[in-house]
């Protein structure tokens, strides 16, 4: 499934679950180009956001890339009888080394990344993965939690204790990525598992939308009732009101 600016959908789980999805993506107000990418495949259960980086339109290259192959991959390995979570770690993995291995054989793609933020759905559970500082937020009861650590160099500090949490929204090394997907030959993915129940949103984001909304601002938007789009497009224009610096990606997932 090709990613575009904005789509909508829903499936039914044999559990009875029912995801609805929404998704929309914006350059923001400075950048002359979009790369970030987005994409989900209702058939498989897979959902991801990537941001891309590079020169040139590299960038945008590398996150589309990783987008699809993932989707692909993550689809293809489910004739495997593995647990969810290999064959999320392994088309990770697998991702990692298409970028890397085209950013090598193409010189005008060289140096191209992208960070990568995805989540399948089996059954009742949520397994999300990531590579970089795009994040995902768990929202349930009115309350938000980032699911996703930041693999960043500032992020990387404050968790080892060196730096201050807030030192993250200022600091001038806060787009310093430690971890990207086509940035070396192989990749450490973080993954997380969570339980699922009605009600539960799950939100898949890009740093164009998080250097401007905290946990609490994003659960105030998403429980203020909208449908998912409309709750989409409102944090990317509040981004947009505040600067929006980047481009900023929004993909939401609601149960019920």
């Amino acid at each position: 499934m090709k990613p575009t600016d904005q789509e909508t959908g829903a499936m039914e789980h044999q559990t009875e679950l029912v995801v609805e999805v929404a998704a929309m993506s914006d350059a923001g107000c400075r950048r002359p180009n979009n790369e970030d990418s987005f994409g989900y495949d209702l058939a498989s259960n897979i959902f991801v956001v990537c941001d891309g980086m590079g020169g040139m339109a590299a960038g945008e290259v590398a996150s589309r890339i990783a987008v699809e192959k993932l989707m692909l991959l993550y689809g293809e390995l489910g004739s495997l009888d593995v647990p969810a979570e290999e064959r999320l770690h392994r088309a990770i993995e697998i991702t990692n080394e298409s970028v890397w291995s085209l950013s090598r054989e193409r010189e005008v793609l060289h140096g191209m990344g992208t960070t990568l933020v995805t989540a399948c759905v089996d059954g009742r559970r949520l397994i999300v993965g990531n590579v970089g500082d795009s994040r995902a937020y768990f929202l349930r009861d009115g309350g938000c939690v980032q699911i996703t650590h930041d693999h960043s160099y500032v992020e990387e500090q404050v968790r080892q204790g060196l730096a201050e949490p807030l030192s993250g929204d200022t600091s001038p090394l806060r787009a310093l990525i430690t971890r990207a997907i086509g940035a070396a030959e192989t990749v450490r993915p973080d993954l997380f598992v969570a339980d699922l129940q009605s009600g539960d949103v799950v939100l898949l984001t890009t740093d164009g939308l998080t250097r401007y909304a905290q946990a609490e601002e994003i659960a105030n938007c998403v429980s203020a009732g909208r449908e998912l789009a409309e709750t989409c497009k409102q944090m990317i224009e509040s981004a947009k009101a505040q600067g929006g610096e980047d481009n900023v990606t929004c993909l939401l997932l609601r149960f019920a």
